[in-house]
């Protein structure tokens, strides 16, 4: 990440995950006896998958980052640049090493996603774990439970958005993150979504990868936003206003960065009901 001149002026990192399987992990570990090439391992494995799920998803234990988002927020909200992690050449172990190094040079600021604890943050601590990088402040045991940053309840650490509407996972939130933006105006899902990654992966679009990850870390951010207005930590006011600086923003970096041209054209205005 580009250091700012202030790096304490971020006081959050929202960031989004996508992510491409290790193939011959799948093999040596799904199919140890049947000396299959990586990618016959990994179409049996998908396929196994889809025909017992519906869905060919894999978990984060067989996946590497090949692109991580990143939005640096202020400490009021204010949104004030987003990356997409080594860019353009977009390696696994790089983009493990920037994330963790990034969030330490920002004096560890609040890490926000959306379902970040069940997937994004998973693949990027077992990403850790395979290049040996060493991330103590993130992996801090010997804190007290409740001040340990990967303790559920630490939201001094990690917000996970999904956490905070389903209280904890009390109840399932259909539709996600894609539901959550659409409710107020934001876009959404417009032409990808987290289960092509892996195909345009292998068809060369890592470019446009990243270009969506951008695209749901803004939506994250968006979402980010009206919950602070739910936890009275914004008005509803200031919410709009910044959602405006943001909207400018946008525009301005939309010559430099197609996805938010994109963005922007399906953008939908959100307003109050009115009695």
């Amino acid at each position: 990440m580009p250091p700012l001149a202030n790096p304490s002026a971020v006081a959050y990192l929202l960031f989004d995950v996508e992510a491409i399987a290790d193939s011959k992990l799948v093999g040596d570990v799904r199919y140890p006896k049947d000396n299959l090439a990586p990618a016959d391992a990994l179409t049996r494995y998908r396929a196994e998958l889809m025909e017992q799920n519906g869905k060919d998803i894999l978990p984060a234990t067989f996946m590497l980052p090949c692109s991580v988002a990143v939005a640096k927020v202020s400490g009021d909200f204010r949104l004030i640049d987003v990356v997409t992690l080594d860019d353009p050449k977009y390696r696994p172990h790089v983009i493990t090493r920037t994330f963790w190094q990034g969030w330490k040079h920002y004096n560890r600021p609040v890490l926000v996603t959306f379902n970040g604890r069940g997937y994004d943050l998973p693949v990027l601590e077992l990403a850790a774990f395979r290049y040996g990088y060493s991330i103590p402040e993130w992996f801090n045991v010997n804190a007290i439970s409740y001040e340990q940053s990967r303790n559920r309840y630490n939201i001094n650490s990690h917000i996970d958005l999904l956490d905070t509407i389903s209280n904890f996972g009390a109840y399932r939130v259909t539709g996600g993150l894609n539901l959550l933006a659409t409710l107020i105006g934001k876009p959404g899902k417009t032409s990808i979504d987290g289960s092509k990654v892996q195909d345009m992966y292998d068809t060369g679009q890592v470019k446009e990868i990243n270009d969506y990850c951008r695209c749901d870390v803004l939506d994250t951010y968006f979402v980010f936003l009206r919950t602070r207005v739910l936890l009275g930590r914004l008005s509803l006011d200031d919410e709009q206003k910044l959602v405006d600086e943001a909207r400018a923003w946008l525009d301005q970096q939309s010559e430099q960065h197609p996805a938010y041209k994109h963005y922007l054209e399906h953008w939908g205005d959100w307003q109050p009901p009115v009695d």
